[in-house]
């Protein structure tokens, strides 16, 4: 069976979790190469950001959902937080060069009690959640109220000449880049999946669904990243 990661299909459901958990377990030994090269090393900028942006004081507890190689994690350490990392692939998470406490879990379904977190973050994973809306209110869950979320994804940019290059940088020289270093298939499925993603309005709504208010969104070097930052309402 041909998968759809090659033929330009973008899967749904049960096949999607089993499609995005295979790939991120093929690229994991190389993804923080390829990411430095794709981002021109800005990822690592845009990580700290994300962690400064929860506004949280030194020793808060920090959930990192889809944690991958655990990069945001080691942020969250640095800057004096207790970091807990989750993530779908088993290879991503062995990839890791940490003893940070992780665990393999599907972002719907955190082994973590309810209002137990202070800051809940979450890197460039939006777009390969099968149920967003369900990740969304598990994250939720696990802060407590006035607790703090800042989700970083792929941006676009506003000005339409940077926006050209972006999008013959981000839709025809990554895979390129990929394919060379890692995987073709995964890194072709790569730009194909921003589809996957919200507009602001709509994730803004998700949001305040799920229980969040305050929501903010900040773009980053120019568009090429986004930063979304909420806070978990209190009880009424």
């Amino acid at each position: 069976m041909v998968s759809p990661l090659a033929t330009g299909e973008l899967p749904v459901g049960a096949e999607k979790t089993q499609r995005v958990r295979e790939m991120f377990d093929t690229i994991a030994p190389r993804y923080e190469a390829v990411n430095r090269l794709i981002t021109f090393g800005l990822d690592a900028r845009w990580r700290t950001r994300t962690v400064r942006a929860l506004g949280l004081p030194r020793g808060s507890v920090i959930v990192d959902v889809a944690t991958g190689t655990g990069e945001l994690c080691a942020v969250a350490t640095k800057e004096g937080f207790e970091a807990l990392g989750f993530d779908l692939s088993f290879g991503m998470l062995s990839a890791t060069g940490s003893a940070l406490p992780r665990a393999q879990c599907d972002a719907a379904a955190l082994p973590v009690a309810s209002g137990v977190a202070d800051g809940v973050v979450c890197g460039f994973a939006l777009r390969n959640f099968t149920d967003r809306v369900a990740c969304l209110t598990e994250m939720s869950r696990v802060l407590r109220s006035g607790g703090r979320l800042a989700l970083l994804e792929v941006g676009a940019p506003e000005r339409a000449l940077t926006r050209r290059g972006f999008d013959v940088w981000f839709n025809k020289v990554v895979p390129l880049v990929g394919a060379a270093v890692s995987d073709a298939d995964a890194y072709r499925y790569l730009p194909r999946s921003v589809a996957y993603l919200p507009t602001p309005g709509a994730l803004r709504d998700e949001l305040c669904d799920a229980g969040f208010s305050s929501v903010n969104r900040h773009l980053l070097s120019g568009g090429l990243s986004q930063l979304v930052v909420a806070t978990k309402r209190g009880r009424s």
